[in-house]
């Protein structure tokens, strides 16, 4: 079906799904994009091989994974999933001469520059900024990472982290009411705690409990109540949720100074972005004393593009295969 080393195989490893296409360069061919369900599979070694024969025995030049979970020596811990992956295991699934295992959000730090235009939903314009400023991609969705990305002229590098876990931003007694609400999640009150799927749930029934009327609904009720507007504790919990986003944001970016800009990535950020705005996104993201003002140099964006983290991993492949071409 496909000639002999013409193409790289790229797969998003998430808790639940994973999907695998192949890539040829930095063009992801969109027809050959497989999703395969995680519990029918002992390990990523079974899945990438069925798709091999699926696509007809493919010969892949290279392969790289996206992992929601740290890598560490080559060495991917799924979070959410009994699935340990390393470089020995994608060489024998896929035969493959170039290899290589990412963390998620750096497989979406690798596909920036990469995403179509029409793909990238502009929240605080960007300002001129020289094209080796650092950027900040964070990703919001079953979990909140954040990571820099730094782009030099030996190529460009994407640190791992687990900004999720850090504390959550206290700023007011109602924050601080929040967040000994949410620490009973796992014993402190955590970012992901509310910045994430599970996060924005945990914030609904926060506010019941304040409003003395427990409740509990999903994210995706909550989002649709909010849209409709026929709850008006779905639209506080969104109003509650970009705020702290916001506040989040402003702090990382103090840290990182992505003078390149800050990208939002995630299924739970393209699901608030058209909120960001209406919400006081801008306010709670620049609301930091006397360095407000500085706060401008840093433009906001969300991606939109939901194949980005296969970008990503095509893009960083690519940089292995035919060095200072890609990322």
């Amino acid at each position: 079906m496909h000639p002999d080393n013409a193409y790289s195989l790229v797969a998003d490893i998430g808790g639940t799904n994973t999907r695998v296409a192949l890539a040829r360069g930095l063009e992801i061919r969109e027809d050959t994009i497989r999703r395969y369900s995680n519990a029918e599979y002992p390990g990523l070694e079974s899945v990438l091989r069925r798709f091999i024969a699926e696509e007809g025995e493919v010969d892949c030049i290279g392969a790289c994974v996206a992992v929601a979970g740290p890598v560490r020596d080559g060495r991917a811990t799924m979070t959410n999933l009994d699935w340990t992956i390393d470089k020995t295991t994608l060489v024998r699934a896929t035969g493959a001469e170039h290899v290589a295992i990412l963390n998620d959000l750096q497989a979406q730090g690798h596909a920036l520059g990469h995403v179509a235009a029409a793909n990238i939903r502009e929240i605080i314009p960007f300002p001129e900024a020289s094209p080796h400023a650092a950027k900040l991609v964070i990703g919001v969705g079953t979990g909140f990472n954040a990571t820099p990305v730094f782009d030099t002229e030996d190529g460009r590098y994407v640190t791992p982290s687990e900004s999720g876990h850090v504390n959550l931003p206290v700023n007011s007694e109602v924050d601080l009411r929040l967040a000994q609400f949410v620490s009973t999640a796992h014993g402190f009150p955590a970012v992901e705690d509310v910045l994430s799927g599970r996060g924005l749930e945990r914030v609904y029934a926060w506010l019941g409990t304040e409003a003395g009327a427990p409740a509990e609904k999903s994210a995706a009720a909550i989002m649709q109540g909010c849209a409709d507007r026929s709850d008006p504790r779905a639209v506080e919990a969104a109003r509650v949720f970009v705020r702290m986003l916001g506040v989040t944001a402003g702090n990382l970016a103090l840290i990182q100074l992505p003078f390149g800009g800050v990208y939002l990535v995630g299924g739970v950020s393209r699901a608030i972005a058209p909120y960001l705005r209406e919400f006081g996104f801008a306010e709670a993201f620049r609301d930091k004393g006397r360095f407000a003002g500085f706060m401008g140099n840093f433009g906001v964006a969300v991606i939109e593009d939901d194949y980005a983290a296969l970008i990503g991993c095509a893009a960083h492949l690519n940089g292995l295969i035919l060095p200072g071409t890609a990322s």
